[in-house]
């Protein structure tokens, strides 16, 4: 009989006006693209890091979307839509071997089946977040 491995914590979550921010610290690879896009809202060196109530729940949503790891993730809370998919689904190689993918995805992970919109998948296999990239193993080398 095969064990499953325990439950992951849940995402933080960071709840705003009109807008929730989930950020897993599990599947972040550090592209940055939150705080070069809206630094008052993502502050690394602030606690917390995430205040979505300093810039309008679309601007958050629109800077969460181009988070390549699904990291961070959304939920409207104003009744606008949460993240509608990239349609078609696009997938790309980088030269690290991460698989980028983007698009109305389902993820089989340990714990099961998870829905996704943006995922960087592990394509060594040396991964501690299976099937998430983490960077530890050949792809780090390119870093």
């Amino acid at each position: 009989m095969t064990s499953k491995p325990p439950p992951r914590p849940a995402a933080k979550s960071y709840d705003g006006e009109g807008i929730v921010v989930g950020f897993d610290a599990h599947r972040c690879l550090h592209a940055a693209e939150c705080v070069r896009g809206l630094p008052t809202v993502f502050d690394v060196d602030r606690r917390p890091w995430v205040q979505p109530d300093n810039a309008p729940a679309d601007e958050v949503a629109e800077v969460i979307h181009r988070c390549p790891s699904g990291a961070l993730q959304y939920h409207r809370t104003d009744g606008m839509p949460d993240e509608v998919p990239d349609v078609p689904t696009h997938v790309s190689l980088h030269a690290d071997g991460v698989l980028h993918v983007r698009g109305d995805l389902e993820v089989a992970t340990p714990y099961g089946p998870r829905h996704e919109t943006r995922v960087m998948l592990c394509g060594c296999g040396a991964t501690a977040n299976t099937p998430y990239c983490d960077h530890s193993g050949s792809c780090a080398e390119h870093g």
